[in-house]
């Protein structure tokens, strides 16, 4: 009993989906008046978007400030995902977490960045901020109790939804490597790499001021083809024939003719 192949049906089935591959790590953080961190991160994407393998999200060991004043994190990271609308582009969402003075774990650290849309080698600084407590009380009693403020759900810092009206401070940059690998884009109609974009500057621009508009240069006698000329000629002969040339009466002559009838006209009487 032999095996069955795959069908050539299933073979020549076009791509349903582009694949997405994302590589590297978070590198080092700047932080200002935090000596110890640690990072957790996960990634937000829409519905149209698939995550279909890697690691979805996970968190950092904890890293104190070295000779450099920063702190090195050294999290790799790794992701798949699968599309067939690039609306809602998958980020990864950074919150970061350290001790406070009394050893409570506290928040350090809200950011989020996009991955990027170009294949190859990127590097990115992520801005990481915190939420201000809402009243001067509430901030001194976090300060001791460790029950500061943060957001609820970390998704938050990924949307625009509310954001306008959250008071926040930053507290430094976390530094991020990007290795990302594209396929089958182009069969969707979306073209990412740099070499092949059409640039603006190929296609020729309207012109809006008559003023503006280059002229054409008129050719001389001896450039003018021959069958040009004789179509020319042509259409001259054609033109006179079908407007001949009419000459209308000169205001004089009217006055002249009105002047002997009514001169006509006085003999009768």
């Amino acid at each position: 009993m032999q095996r069955a192949g795959p069908s050539a049906s299933s073979s020549t089935t076009p791509k349903s989906k582009f694949l997405m591959m994302v590589t590297g790590e978070i590198s080092v953080a700047e932080m200002i008046n935090v000596q110890t961190i640690y990072c957790k991160y996960f990634y937000v994407f829409g519905t149209d978007w698939k995550f279909i393998g890697g690691i979805k999200e996970g968190v950092s060991a904890t890293s104190s400030k070295g000779v450099h004043h920063k702190i090195a994190l050294n999290t790799p990271i790794e992701a798949t995902f699968s599309s067939t609308n690039p609306f809602k582009w998958p980020q990864i969402v950074l919150a970061c977490y350290g001790p406070d003075l009394f050893g409570n774990d506290v928040i350090r650290g809200y950011g989020s960045a996009f991955l990027p849309t170009v294949p190859g080698r990127t590097e990115r600084k992520v801005a990481v901020f915190v939420p201000e407590a809402s009243t001067t009380m509430h901030k001194i009693l976090g300060f001791f109790t460790g029950r500061r403020a943060e957001f609820v759900d970390p998704r938050t810092v990924s949307t625009s939804e509310g954001r306008e009206v959250t008071r926040v401070s930053t507290q430094g940059l976390i530094t991020i490597t990007f290795d990302i690998v594209l396929k089958d884009m182009k069969k969707f109609g979306y073209d990412v790499i740099p070499q092949t974009l059409s640039r603006v500057s190929d296609f020729p621009m309207p012109v809006f001021n008559e003023a503006e508009r280059p002229r054409r240069a008129s050719k001389t006698p001896s450039e003018i083809p021959k069958a040009e000329v004789t179509e020319i000629a042509r259409d001259e002969t054609v033109e006179a024939i079908r407007s001949p040339d009419v000459q209308s009466p000169s205001p004089v002559e009217e006055v002249d003719d009105q002047r002997i009838v009514q001169y006509e006209e006085s003999q009768m009487q």
